[in-house]
């Protein structure tokens, strides 16, 4: 009889144990620890009610919050304000984007990061200069700008073959952007 309960008991403690050996079981609210509570206190009302998935990828965002400096989370702070101003058109824009960059070889992808890191290190007015100059730009000048700076590069286009006012290609010559 006593073996019964004990097979009867592991049964019905079968899927439990099942689902906290895979690691997906939920925590609590109060499971977490005070700095993860800290950083998660908008998501505590619903806490408990989130899908294991997003309660893992929220601890995971957590800790890499507390890994950062002051500095990047200064950083995060402003992209996320950015983002919330956004309109749904243009967060798709810059999510498609984003796929498109995450597609390019690794090599391109340094080659923009290097010329974003450029951009931003011009004083403002000068960043300011050079979106005008490509805002001024017809549309043929805008493709034959990408058909020389394709050129240049050895056929090494950059996001299909399109171009962003903000990563001029050359940023050493810029004032080839008007010259014809």
């Amino acid at each position: 009889m006593p073996n019964r309960r004990l097979i009867l008991s592991l049964l019905l403690l079968w899927p439990t144990l099942l689902w906290a050996a895979n690691g997906d079981a939920p925590a609590t609210w109060n499971q977490l620890s005070p700095q993860e509570q800290q950083i998660l206190k908008p998501m505590q009302q619903r806490w408990d009610s989130l899908p294991p998935e997003k309660q893992q990828r929220l601890r995971e965002g957590a800790k890499r919050w507390q890994a950062m400096s002051p500095e990047q989370r200064a950083q995060v702070r402003e992209r996320f304000a950015r983002w919330q101003k956004m309109s749904p058109e243009q967060r798709a824009q810059a999510r498609q984007r984003y796929e498109r960059f995450r597609q390019l070889p690794p090599e391109q992808q340094e080659r923009l990061r290097k010329r974003m890191q450029w951009f931003r290190s011009l004083p403002p007015e000068r960043r300011a200069e050079l979106r005008q100059r490509w805002q001024n730009m017809s549309p043929e000048q805008r493709q034959q700008f990408r058909q020389r700076r394709q050129r240049d590069n050895g056929g090494a286009g950059d996001f299909d073959g399109r171009s962003r006012p903000e990563r001029p290609e050359r940023p050493e010559r810029p004032g080839r952007m008007m010259q014809r």
